[in-house]
């Protein structure tokens, strides 16, 4: 059985910094706890406006946490210069819009071949290994190996978005999303590249991506910080932990 990593991101305690000013909550001191609680690590994503993460947060995580760093980025010479200076573990690569509330979909790697393959190179001669956050699709899948990627992160967004319309019964449309999970996991492994998912994953549904074979790492945040709230982050750390380990072993 392969096991199964979880990545936190740690954003939305940034977000909750923000809305008053000064530094508590730590977003640090955070990523220690899910350090803690057993996550395997820690993912920020320092976006073009600094609406929740901020520069001196990435050189913090870096330097002071015991997990490797997952930058999320999007591909601008600005963020480019940072990540080649920080140097984090993994650059994952994001569609970014400014007026978006949270990603709202993969990056059209396809469409954008040509133009990401040096980006993608820079970065993982510098010592990042650099993963592409795309949609579910056979061509996204295939560009993102033709063009050297190391990893791709299926956006898990339709199938979390039809588990909550279908009220998690296994409708036809939820079975179809899962499907299309599953049947991109398969061919992006085949293609040599490591499979991570992430996005809109919580206690109810991510037990269906967790039991996908071929995913290797689960990237989770905004459900798990807002559980926070209630039973604190490193139990509801250890509860996603768990749910995702049983589903491994089913």
């Amino acid at each position: 059985m392969t096991i199964l990593r979880l990545g936190i991101n740690i954003d939305h305690v940034a977000t909750l910094r923000n809305a008053r000013g000064g530094e508590h909550p730590c977003p640090i001191h955070a990523a220690k706890l899910a350090y803690e609680a057993g996550a395997d690590g820690i993912t920020a994503h320092l976006r073009e406006d600094r609406r929740h993460i901020r520069d001196s947060d990435i050189e913090r995580l870096k330097a002071e946490v015991a997990l490797p760093l997952n930058l999320e980025m999007a591909m601008t010479p600005e963020m480019l210069a940072i990540a080649l200076r920080i140097k984090p573990h993994a650059v994952c690569l994001v569609p970014e819009k400014r007026a978006e509330l949270t990603t709202e979909g993969g990056l059209d790697v396809a469409r954008m071949e040509k133009e990401l393959t040096p980006f993608v190179q820079k970065l993982q001669d510098n010592g990042s290994r650099v993963s592409l956050f795309i949609d579910p699709a056979g061509a996204q899948v295939e560009a993102a190996a033709r063009m050297g990627a190391r990893v791709v992160e299926l956006h898990t967004g339709a199938y979390a978005h039809q588990w909550t319309a279908d009220g998690g019964e296994w409708t036809d449309s939820l079975s179809t999303a899962h499907h299309q999970l599953s049947t991109a996991a398969h061919h992006a492994s085949m293609s040599g590249l490591e499979v991570h998912a992430g996005h809109g994953l919580n206690y109810a549904n991510v037990g269906k991506v967790a039991a996908i074979p071929k995913v290797v790492e689960l990237n989770i945040g905004h459900f798990l910080i807002g559980e926070a709230v209630f039973i604190g982050l490193k139990e509801a750390i250890r509860r996603m932990r768990f749910l995702m380990d049983e589903a491994r072993r089913a």
